[in-house]
């Protein structure tokens, strides 16, 4: 008898997108990644990982698709690949920047366009493994306002929310941007899951973790995250930031003033609180 053909390790890529919770997810793993060490290989965009250019690569492809812009990602992403311990353990990886650029970022209106081709060129860079796709979806009433307060912020959009919900009322729902990727890579390997239905139980990202093959027992069993991840300015500091973004300030400068911001809200509002917690 010939030997049992290998089963390929497993890939699962969480994609955001932004403003889905992301960063509460990627929180909460990180605080529970040594309990969850035996079970899962943890790939977040830490500082100072390979896993930052590799969501600066996916974002640059989305706004300029080309063969150069291509092989940068493919290039990034292996090296993120080549860090993983030899063993073979599932591997999350988690990057809402993967998504590539989210609208009011670099001129971007429509919903994610070069998102199916980045999922096929992760899947195609990554043929070892056995590669799926996790994407959260919020309701777009609430993300849309949650998406212009964060361009705001981290990227330099200078338009009002009324006019950014002008730009983008042309946005399609979230099937169509499944049903998008779904032409690429097929149904089987793209999960959609719905901000929405994740319980609020310090626990965020339980549906991923539910994926990825981990009980409820054991997720339960984790350190809940007792703490609002990347709450959204108050609407003070939200149009005061809009406004110097208006002036083009030099981009170093600008991310000092919103780190001053950051942590001196209460100057801009004495009567608002924050408005919203994605």
């Amino acid at each position: 008898m010939g030997k049992a053909q290998k089963t390929a390790r497993r890939l699962i890529v969480h994609l955001g997108v932004q403003k889905t919770g992301s960063t509460g997810l990627q929180r909460h793993l990180q605080l529970n990644a040594d309990a969850l060490a035996d079970r899962l290989i943890l790939l977040t965009p830490e500082k100072g990982s390979p896993m930052r250019p590799l969501g600066r690569a996916a974002v640059a492809y989305s706004l300029a698709p080309a063969e150069k812009t291509a092989r940068a990602l493919e290039d990034a992403l292996r090296e993120v690949l080549v860090t993983l311990p030899d063993n073979d353990l599932p591997v999350l990886l988690s990057h809402e920047n993967l998504a590539g650029a989210m609208p009011g970022n670099g001129g971007e209106t429509a919903l994610y366009p070069a998102l199916p081709q980045i999922t096929r060129i992760v899947r195609e860079t990554a043929a070892d493994f056995a590669v799926d796709f996790v994407i959260y979806t919020r309701e777009m009433s609430n993300w849309k306002p949650s998406v212009w307060a964060q361009a705001v912020r981290t990227d330099g959009y200078a338009r009002t929310l009324p006019d950014f919900l002008d730009e983008t009322k042309a946005l399609p729902a979230w099937d169509d941007l499944i049903a998008r990727i779904e032409n690429v890579i097929g149904a089987a390997n793209i999960i959609s899951v719905r901000l929405e239905d994740e319980p609020k139980d310090g626990h965020p990202g339980r549906l991923l973790l539910r994926h990825a093959g981990l009980p409820d027992a054991q997720i339960d069993a984790l350190d809940p995250l007792d703490e609002t991840a990347n709450p959204r300015f108050n609407s003070g500091s939200t149009e005061f930031l809009r406004r110097l973004n208006e002036a083009a300030l030099n981009p170093h400068a600008r991310g000092k003033v919103v780190d001053l911001v950051a942590r001196a809200q209460h100057l801009f509002t004495a009567d608002t609180p924050s408005e919203g917690t994605l």
